[in-house]
């Protein structure tokens, strides 16, 4: 139904209201767009963590794929490791990596499931001081088209601790070259260069 009303008053207002709002976070003119990506940062260090207690870094895949992609998009992935699949190992490895000064992010792959041993995103959860629920809304609109209904069993997360941005991901193949490849490796230098930025 459309509104016939004159534009006046509160109508005006709503109208400017969002002109105002679409500016602001949509970048508006190029001036607006160049301020938002000015603490962008053009290659990232980023530590690349397979949690598993059944795989070795030599039988990755899908360690490998996110670092394929990182590597292709220009990013320095400057450690890999590998961890069992339980609450404090995935806890302290996340929590070293961000203390690190060369890792400016963390991908994280496998644990974000419903079984009992899938602690990845709670283990991470409990050091994060920002979320970025955008990330797992994002990651399960696009995994929709693979699996269908299925996204719903996972809990593919990010946020943000001590100025490192944290991504996990699911452990098969398909979902870390997914998220990597159509997610991480296209905002991770704007969110690493937020996260890291002093205040104005």
């Amino acid at each position: 139904m459309t509104d016939d009303r004159p534009l006046s008053g509160r109508d005006e207002h709503e109208m400017e209201g969002d002109h105002d709002h679409d500016e602001h976070h949509h970048g508006g003119d190029g001036h607006h767009d160049r301020d938002h990506h000015e603490h962008d940062v053009e290659t990232v260090g980023v530590a690349v963590v397979t949690v598993s207690s059944t795989r070795s870094l030599e039988d990755d895949p899908a360690g490998d794929a996110i670092v394929d992609a990182l590597d292709e998009a220009g990013h320095d992935v400057v450690t890999r490791q590998l961890v069992d699949d339980d609450f404090d190992s995935v806890q302290s490895a996340v929590d070293n990596l961000v203390d690190r000064d060369d890792v400016g992010a963390v991908v994280t792959t496998g644990g974000t499931g419903v079984t009992p041993d899938d602690v990845t995103v709670e283990a991470v959860d409990d050091i994060l001081r920002k979320r970025l629920p955008g990330f797992g809304e994002l990651f399960r609109r696009l995994s929709y088209d693979e699996i269908g209904t299925r996204v719903v069993g996972t809990c593919a997360t990010a946020g943000v601790s001590r100025g490192v941005v944290i991504f996990c991901l699911p452990g098969s193949e398909n979902a870390a070259r997914l998220g990597t490849e159509e997610i991480i490796v296209h905002e991770v230098p704007h969110l690493a260069g937020l996260a890291t930025r002093n205040g104005e």
